[in-house]
C-alpha cells in the first residue's frame, strides 16, 4: 500500500496539475476524491478521477478553464440538473463537482442539495476508505486531507462510515450493497458497528431500484471470492428482500434424526469453486441458481429419506422471474443460465456401467458448444465434509469424462448438426414451412442419436425417404 509521502510518485501528475492551475487560475480549492485516491493507496490503477472544488458552479467552471486550456477540441459535458461536468484528458476521464451538502425525504435516495463546503462534502461519503482527499492547488499540491482516518481503515481493511452509519444507510440504502460489495471487492471486514446498521436498515432497500441492486449484484460476482457477499447479504437480512427464492435455501431441517446439507451453504461453495476456475459471469450466475429449487421440491419420504425430485427442470423455469425480478437480462444470458440450470444433474447421472450412448449422446447435443462450461459447474457441484465421499465421486466424475470424449470421437458429435437439414426435407419432398418438416427432422436426429444409423449424411438421406414415404409422402 502506497504511503502519504508516495503520493506525487503515483499520481497522474499531468490531469492533477492541469486541473491544478485551472483552479490557481480562478481562485478556486479543488481536491481530487473518492474512489481514485483510495485505489492509490491500493496501487490499483483508475483511468477516471473526480475533483471537488469549494463554491457554487466552481466545478464547471473549472472544467471549462481545463478544457480550453487543454484545446485540440477538448469538449466539456456539463450536466446541469446534477451540477457535474466532465472532461476527457489523454485517455483519463475527469469529473468535476462543486462541494455540497445533502439531505434526503424517507422514501427516496434522491438527496436534496444545497451549496456546502468541503468539510460537508467528505462527510456525505459512503465510506471513510471513499473520504479522503488529495489537493491540487499549487500551495499545496499533493496533500492529503484524511479527515475520518480512511488510510488507517484501508491498512486495516476496514469498511465504516463517516457519519452515523444508521443515517448514513437510512438516507441511502444503496450505500448498504456498497458497503458489502467493497467488502467482497477488497476482501475487508465491515465494522461490526456498521454491519449492525445494515441488518437495522435492511428493509430500506426497497426504495432502491432493482436495476441499481443488480448492478452491485454483479460487481459482487465478479468477485475473486463471490461468496464474501452473498453471505453478507443473507446475514444483514438484505436477501430476503433482493433474492428471497435464495434466502429459502437456508438453514436444514430434521426429520427422524435425519437432515440434508444446508443448501445455501453448498450453492456458496460451489459458486466459488466455479469462480476459481471462470470468470463467465453467467456461469457463476448458473453456480449461484443451480440447486435453487430445492426448497420447493424438498419432500421426506419415510423409505429414502429427503427427495429434491426435478430440482434441476423446475430451476430452470424459475430462472425467467428471477432475471425479470432483478431487470437482469432476459435474452441469451437468461437462456444460459436456465440451460445450465436444467442440465447440472445430467453428467453425473451417466456413470453407471450401464448407461447407453445414446444418453451420452443426447447430453452432448443438448449441452452443445457449452458442454465444456457444464462439466465445469458440475465438478464444482461436487461437495461433501466426508473426503473418501468427495474421492468416489470425483473419480466417477472422470469416469463420465472419458465416456463423453469416447463418444464425441467416435461419432463426430462436436458442434452436433444432423445431416439434413429443413431446407433438404422441405426441397425432396414439396413442403412448405410445417409440422412435418419438424417431424422428420427431428426422427433423423433421435435415430442418429439413439444408434440406429451413423451421423453420415448418405445413411440420414436413406431414412428420410424411409419416414417420408410412412408418413405418405413421396420425393420429388
Amino acid at each position: 500500500m502506497q504511503t502519504t509521502q508516495d503520493i506525487l510518485q503515483h499520481i497522474d501528475r499531468k490531469a492533477f496539475t492541469a486541473v491544478g492551475e485551472a483552479a490557481d487560475a480562478l481562485g478556486v480549492e479543488c481536491y481530487a476524491v473518492g474512489g481514485y485516491v483510495r485505489d492509490l493507496f491500493l496501487q490499483r490503477h483508475s483511468k477516471d478521477i473526480d475533483f471537488v472544488s469549494v463554491g457554487t458552479d466552481s466545478g464547471i467552471s473549472i472544467a471549462r478553464e481545463v478544457a480550453r486550456r487543454i484545446g485540440h477540441g477538448a469538449k466539456v459535458n456539463i450536466f446541469r440538473t446534477y451540477g457535474t461536468a466532465q472532461v476527457r484528458y489523454r485517455g483519463t476521464e475527469l469529473e468535476f463537482v462543486a462541494a455540497r451538502r445533502e439531505s434526503y425525504h424517507t422514501d427516496s435516495r434522491n438527496p436534496i442539495v444545497e451549496e456546502g463546503s468541503l468539510a460537508d462534502d467528505i462527510s456525505r461519503r459512503d465510506f471513510t476508505i471513499n473520504a479522503m482527499a488529495i489537493s491540487v492547488n499549487s500551495a499545496n499540491f499533493g496533500q492529503l486531507l484524511d479527515m475520518f482516518q480512511g488510510l488507517d481503515d484501508l491498512r486495516n481493511r476496514i469498511i465504516r462510515t463517516p457519519l452515523d452509519p444508521d443515517i448514513t444507510f437510512s438516507d441511502d440504502p444503496l450505500r448498504m450493497m456498497r458497503a458489502i460489495r467493497f467488502a467482497t471487492q477488497l476482501d475487508f471486514n465491515i465494522l461490526p458497528a456498521t454491519l449492525d446498521a445494515i441488518s437495522r436498515n435492511a428493509s430500506r432497500i426497497s426504495i432502491i431500484t432493482r436495476e441499481r441492486i443488480y448492478t452491485e449484484l454483479s460487481k459482487i460476482m465478479a468477485s475473486p471470492r463471490p461468496s464474501i457477499g452473498w453471505k453478507l447479504l443473507a446475514d444483514t437480512g438484505l436477501l430476503e428482500f433482493i433474492l428471497p427464492e435464495l434466502n429459502a435455501m437456508r438453514g436444514v431441517e430434521i426429520i427422524h434424526g435425519r437432515s440434508h446439507k444446508d443448501n445455501f451453504q453448498h450453492t456458496l461453495m460451489v459458486l466459488d469453486r466455479v469462480a476459481e476456475k471462470s470468470d463467465d459471469i453467467w456461469l457463476r450466475w448458473s453456480a449461484l441458481l443451480h440447486d435453487i429449487a430445492k426448497p420447493v421440491t424438498k419432500r421426506w419420504d419415510d423409505n429414502t429419506g429427503w427427495t429434491f425430485h426435478n430440482h434441476n427442470f423446475i430451476g430452470s423455469k424459475m430462472v425467467p422471474k428471477i432475471f425479470r425480478a432483478l431487470k437482469m437480462p432476459l435474452g441469451e444470458p437468461m437462456r444460459y443460465v436456465q440451460k445450465m440450470v436444467e442440465l447440472h444433474m445430467r453428467p453425473i447421472a451417466l456413470v453407471e456401467d450401464t448407461v447407453t450412448d445414446s444418453a451420452v449422446r443426447r447430453l452432448i447435443t443438448d449441452a452443445g458448444e457449452d458442454l465444456p462450461a457444464l462439466m465445469t459447474l458440475c465438478r464444482a457441484d461436487i461437495t461433501s465434509r466426508n473426503p473418501e465421499k468427495v474421492r468416489k465421486h470425483l473419480k466417477n466424475f472422470d469416469d463420465v469424462l472419458r465416456k463423453i470424449e469416447d463418444v464425441t470421437e467416435r461419432d463426430h458429435l462436436r458442434n452436433f448438426q444432423p445431416p439434413i437439414d429443413g431446407a433438404e426435407i422441405m426441397s425432396t419432398f414439396g413442403l412448405p414451412p410445417s409440422a412435418e418438416v419438424g417431424i422428420i427432422k427431428s426422427a433423423i436426429k433421435d435415430a442418429v442419436l439413439d444408434g440406429i444409423i451413423p451421423n453420415e449424411y448418405e445413411a440420414a438421406r436413406e431414412y428420410m425417404l424411409r419416414i417420408g414415404m410412412e408418413m405418405g409422402l413421396k420425393a420429388l
